[in-house]
């Protein structure tokens, strides 16, 4: 059998594959997560995954879950990431997903979602603020990290993303250099994300999921603000949806 986790996130879509095939992989949600969903669909085909076949089981999450008409279960992200969140560190741990448009901060206890928090009104602390200061500057989000690392920190004070562009926009028309603009950015996103984190009460393994968990220079900086270690992963990208794949797998031999 297959199980097959989406994960239809606001900018990126993520789907993992687990038993008879191992798949991962990451495309674009773009403007339409029902177009997305048949895109997956069509993508599996081709990697010998029939999502409709008796023998695959799919668990569709995040965003836009309801879009993929073809799952045999919708679960809520909270639950997805958890999940997958514990195939990455144990029983007992946080995981903090910084995603395109809400950072979430899970706490497990003994496997189980013993609380969590979630910042979805404001874009400041997330992906998509780092992406769009990145395009500002005029480089990629990986080139962004590497400038910071060589910047000192220049103060962005604003809440929100359009006045914290703006503060952007002033430093570089002031000609400060971009590495210490790229810092500031970097910064800023990293205090919002550990004052979020901060309002619970962290167990000693944090690990960080979503589209920067690779990112050793964010992490490093978020265990700064944090005063406790954060540890990237390596497939943090795929929480959703390997936790997804394999809450499909415990269903289905629940039914049988």
């Amino acid at each position: 059998m297959n199980f097959v986790g989406i994960d239809i996130g606001s900018t990126a879509s993520k789907v993992s594959v687990r038993g008879d095939k191992e798949i991962n992989y990451v495309l674009p949600t773009g403007w339409s997560s029902k177009e997305t969903a048949g895109t997956i669909k069509e993508k599996l085909l081709e990697e010998g995954v029939d999502v409709e076949a008796e023998d695959t089981k799919v668990v569709a999450t995040g965003y836009g879950r309801i879009a993929v008409d073809y799952a045999d279960y919708v679960i809520t992200e909270i639950t997805c990431h958890a999940r997958g969140g514990r195939e990455f560190a144990g029983n007992d741990c946080a995981v903090i997903d910084v995603g395109g448009q809400d950072t979430k901060v899970i706490i497990l206890e003994d496997g189980m979602v013993k609380d969590f928090l979630m910042n979805d009104k404001c874009s400041a602390g997330t992906g998509k603020f780092l992406e769009i200061m990145a395009n500002r500057l005029g480089v990629t989000l990986q080139e962004l990290f590497e400038m910071a690392d060589r910047g000192n920190i220049l103060s962005i004070s604003s809440l929100c993303t359009v006045f914290a562009e703006s503060e952007v926009i002033n430093y570089i028309g002031e000609g400060k250099p971009r590495e210490d603009i790229a810092a500031g950015v970097v910064d800023s996103v990293a205090a919002k994300v550990a004052q979020l984190a901060q309002r619970k009460d962290l167990p000693e393994k944090i690990i960080l999921t979503g589209g920067l968990s690779k990112s050793r220079y964010f992490t490093a900086q978020l265990s700064d603000k944090l005063g406790r270690t954060v540890e990237p992963t390596e497939m943090g990208r795929y929480a959703g949806a390997i936790g997804a794949a394999k809450l499909a797998e415990e269903k289905s031999r629940k039914r049988r």
